[in-house]
């Protein structure tokens, strides 16, 4: 899917002004328009949510039906984009801290957690900049969507993902397989075909299969514990969860220790 961390990035400056408040706040409504460039997205975002928030319900023994099932629960999204998972998780009752590389992303989010009288941490920073400025903070939840088929270290990035975990807590990562059947829709269909993304999003030899992704995170101390795929319904133009892993996928895993 989308390539948050490829988006225009701008220098760091103050927000102040009335029209850079007005700016960011007309691309904050932008990215949550459900008639928008962005509505692909935001649906794909929504099937994704309903299974995210199913998992942790059940991981973490909540009532999914309760207002804020996720109370308590301190969450740390790593590429975390405009934002889209961190509202709707953190109106379910997370402590939510979001981080990105992209200053422009940051502030859409911030200014749409404004908007929506939301208290969300979010940093403009890289993965990285989380160990080397000896950040010793845990969470019970980490998410990790769109993002490492982006990274050449990717292993690096998920021992950066699994250390910010507490034992017993739940590492969310979602991603695309490596598979011939990847490559035809994620890139020839989504980027060249139906115009869905820019073409270069995506580079087929960054995707990871889920096998691959169980065996790095192993190393780690985290065991996987489930996974779900990911399609899209051409006819309906809508997503949904399914069995197959083939293209799109998330990965649950429990830290053991």
């Amino acid at each position: 899917m989308l390539n948050r961390s490829k988006l225009t990035s701008i220098n760091k400056t103050s927000i102040n002004t009335v029209t850079e408040v007005n700016k960011f706040n007309a691309l904050a409504k932008e990215w949550r328009d459900p008639n928008g460039k962005f509505k692909h997205v935001l649906t794909f975002n929504q099937a994704r949510l309903v299974a995210i928030k199913t998992m942790l319900a059940q991981h973490f023994n909540r009532d999914i039906n309760r207002k804020l099932c996720l109370e308590g629960l301190a969450l740390l999204d790593i590429g975390c984009g405009a934002g889209l998972l961190c509202e709707p998780l953190a109106e379910c009752g997370a402590d939510v801290t979001a981080i990105d590389p992209s200053e422009h992303n940051i502030l859409i989010a911030k200014q749409s957690a404004k908007n929506n009288e939301l208290s969300i941490n979010y940093i403009h920073c890289l993965a990285s900049d989380l160990t080397d400025k000896n950040e010793h903070t845990l969470y019970d939840i980490v998410l990790n969507t769109e993002v490492i088929e982006h990274v050449a270290d990717q292993q690096g990035l998920l021992n950066i993902c699994c250390e910010k975990l507490k034992p017993g807590g739940l590492l969310i990562m979602a991603t695309l397989n490596r598979t011939i059947k990847s490559y035809i829709i994620a890139i020839l269909g989504a980027e060249y075909v139906m115009k869905y993304l820019p073409i270069g999003t995506h580079e087929w030899r960054y995707f990871i299969k889920p096998e691959e992704l169980s065996a790095m995170i192993a190393k780690q101390g985290l065991q996987t514990i489930g996974s779900q795929g990911i399609q899209f319904n051409l006819l309906k133009k809508q997503w949904k969860i399914a069995n197959s892993t083939d293209v799109n996928y998330m990965l649950y895993a429990k830290k053991l220790k």
